[in-house]
């Protein structure tokens, strides 16, 4: 039983690269915060338009990157409905664009919808510079990163059966078991030490597994995006990660259960 260490090596080097970056954009909220969601988008559109047009991916390109970096703008500016709107339309735009074009529109359209949606409820949870939502902000990075470390380790170490052998032959449930486990961990100590809007600090711990399973499911979904498409990795941007995709795909599906919760507590203490 031993670690890939020359694979584990490269994510900590890149982890020490990118996560100070993260954090910093995080904690500074407004401009900074959205300085780095629409560089992610940028480049996560540029992966997206490699993997599902890899013979003439610039005009794909162009088409997804312009359709996120307007919907993550008008989110910005706090208007959600008018974001999630705009989102649906440009999706339809760019697949009707990708058609014309002679590519495949369903493809485009997905790559909008797959890659905005997660970027609007970030935006939407951050909330400026509220204390809160730097609160929710950090959960739902430090539960993804939490799981996603903890299942690549306890999976190279335990090993076992395979979680997916189909679309993805390297994840065991060892390795999901022990992410779920530093997901609700690591919830619980951020509910503990950060304000949350919760009723209990115990609140912590379901929002931690409910979010390490969303991140085990972002991962599982990306891997079976990339064998329809044909490729290992969704790009070669980050030594021993592959592309943004491959290191943001859980904490996408994350940000999501995520902004869910943190809604149904919204409308719970409006009600109550």
């Amino acid at each position: 039983m031993a670690i890939p260490f020359g694979n584990l090596g490269m994510r900590v080097v890149s982890a020490l690269v990118l996560a100070p970056l993260a954090v910093l954009a995080i904690w500074a909220g407004n401009l900074w915060f959205l300085a780095i969601m629409l560089a992610a988008c940028v480049l996560l559109a540029r992966e997206w338009a490699e993997m599902s047009v890899p013979g003439r991916p610039t005009p794909i390109f162009w088409a997804v990157a312009l359709s996120l970096v307007a919907v993550t703008a008008i989110a910005d500016t706090g208007a959600m409905s008018p974001a999630l709107v705009t989102l649906v339309l440009a999706a339809a735009a760019a697949g009707l664009f990708a058609r014309r074009i002679g590519q495949e529109g369903l493809d485009a359209a997905y790559g909008v919808l797959y890659l905005g949606w997660p970027a609007i409820l970030l935006i939407w949870l951050r909330d400026g510079q509220s204390m809160v939502g730097l609160s929710w902000t950090i959960l739902v990075f430090v539960v993804a990163w939490s799981s996603d470390v903890a299942a690549f380790i306890v999976g190279s170490l335990l090993k076992g059966p395979k979680l997916w052998p189909r679309y993805s032959p390297n994840k065991t449930w060892s390795g999901f078991v022990g992410g779920m486990v530093a997901g609700a961990a690591a919830g619980g100590l951020i509910a503990w030490v950060l304000p949350l809007d919760v009723p209990h600090p115990f609140w912590g711990l379901v929002l931690g597994l409910a979010a390490a399973l969303a991140t085990m499911a972002g991962d599982l979904w990306e891997s079976a995006i990339k064998r329809r498409f044909g490729v290992k990795d969704a790009g070669g941007l980050i030594p021993g990660h592959g592309g943004l995709l491959d290191r943001v795909d859980g904490l996408m599906f994350a940000a999501v259960v995520m902004a869910a919760a943190r809604l149904i507590f919204i409308l719970m203490d409006a009600t109550a």
